[in-house]
């Protein structure tokens, strides 16, 4: 075989690649979206009071005591440019951060000792969008909800376990809450208070 049926072979390869990764490929992922997945591929929609408060599958920055906070992101919530801090463990500004974090955490929940506080909500995702907490994310936080919105605090915990999804299938990935769905319901029960 001659140097330049090789080069040949190797230009049409590279062709039909960019062809097929640029184009077909993407192409094939929405329509099948548009036929198989939820809201058409759109991601779904969260809404409250008749209008738009977010989206399901898209974490958002909760600060505020009345509500449950959700996870650290280390891109802002930017789901345009989502990604992590790519900071290792031992990293001392990282580390840092993370102590910050607990700091802060313990002062807004003051029963809260500082080994029942999850990762979750003091360490940031992957992806630095992730909506969901663990229900120990949540179930921890309680305390300082009841207090600030005057419910029972075995009222605001009910809520929290009607909002915990369970595993895929039943076995695929950990119980979770969606931090958005449960501060919309949050909402929604003080308001019939």
């Amino acid at each position: 075989m001659g140097a330049g049926s090789i080069l040949k072979q190797s230009l049409t390869l590279t062709v039909l690649c960019i062809a097929f990764f640029t184009f077909l490929y993407p192409l094939s992922i929405r329509i099948i979206a548009q036929v198989a997945a939820p809201n058409r591929g759109e991601g779904k929609v969260i809404e409250a009071n008749g209008r738009v408060v977010g989206f399901e599958n898209v974490g958002q920055s909760f600060t505020e005591d009345r509500y449950f906070y959700s996870r650290p992101s280390a891109v802002e919530y930017n789901g345009g440019g989502s990604g992590g801090s790519n900071k290792g463990p031992s990293n001392p500004e990282y580390l840092a951060e993370v102590q910050e974090r607990i700091d802060a955490f313990m002062e807004h929940n003051p029963s809260v000792k500082r080994e029942e506080i999850p990762a979750e909500l003091v360490t940031a995702s992957g992806s630095g969008l992730d909506p969901h907490l663990s229900p120990q994310g949540a179930l921890v936080q309680v305390e300082r909800i009841a207090r600030v919105r005057n419910l029972p605090a075995e009222q605001v915990k009910a809520l929290v376990q009607e909002q915990v999804e369970a595993p895929l299938l039943g076995i695929l990935g950990p119980e979770k809450v969606n931090v958005l769905k449960l501060n919309v319901a949050l909402d929604e029960l003080s308001a019939k208070q």
